[in-house]
């Protein structure tokens, strides 16, 4: 069994990944923002044997004092990037800067980052970015379009390391809405079947829906565009990943 990070556990995707994962016998390290919206959102699944870490997405020192947590805790099998938001000045921390840290800090073979279908609609573009989240510089399909690129630049950059962008669809999250008309059940069921490393299938590089590699935006496999993110992100968390 597989020792397996999922952070935004608290609820929708990541919570149900880590449920998945759970009852398939995997120590799972759920992550939540904070300690008091882990013991009303988490319980169930610390009771039945997840251990918690804590730290805000959107605070650059946070996501550096997860790692130690993590750290402490042993070594990870897999990471899942999953938290996420849809709006507000920290899209681009939250959706980007904190998967690309914790992937520099918390080494680990399977790393699954959350990507949607709204990344097509992202620009590939890094002018005028604030990365610290003081402003709102950055769409939602924006930080899709960059996470996935991200995904595809560390399966080219470390080719040890499974790293795949996965597109839960349009699900009835708090984030999607009540009236999402995607399964929400198989929108996690992805993420956690890649990070559990559950059959041959799983032993690739990817972009995918449902179980299935699809083929994202051309940008995002754009060797240049993915060097220039590495660059910036380097720039701004003073962590390297190459």
């Amino acid at each position: 069994m597989s020792r397996i990070l999922v952070t935004g556990a608290s609820t929708g995707l990541g919570h149900g990944a880590a449920r998945e994962l759970l009852g398939q016998g995997h120590a799972v390290l759920v992550h939540s923002r904070s300690a008091e919206r882990a013991e009303e959102q988490l319980g169930e699944l610390i009771e039945r044997g997840a251990t918690l870490v804590t730290g805000d997405l959107a605070d650059l020192d946070a996501v550096r004092a997860l790692a130690p947590q993590v750290e402490r805790i042993g070594d990870v099998d897999a990471v899942i990037h999953n938290a996420g938001v849809i709006s507000g000045p920290s899209i681009l921390p939250v959706n980007v800067v904190a998967p690309y840290l914790l992937t520099a800090l918390v080494p680990a073979r399977r790393l699954v980052f959350l990507s949607s279908g709204m990344h097509r609609g992202g620009r590939a573009s890094l002018t005028g970015l604030d990365w610290s989240g003081a402003r709102a510089t950055a769409s939602y399909s924006d930080s899709k379009l960059m996470v996935t690129a991200l995904a595809a630049a560390v399966a080219r950059i470390r080719p040890d390391v499974f790293s795949n962008a996965v597109d839960p669809g349009w699900v009835p999250t708090r984030m999607g809405g009540a009236g999402a008309p995607d399964d929400l059940e198989l929108g996690h069921r992805t993420q956690a079947w890649l990070a559990a490393g559950d059959g041959p299938a799983t032993n690739a590089s990817g972009y995918w829906f449902h179980q299935r590699q699809r083929s994202p935006h051309r940008s995002t496999q754009d060797e240049a565009f993915q060097d220039a993110l590495l660059d910036a992100l380097a720039a701004h968390t003073g962590v390297g990943l190459r």
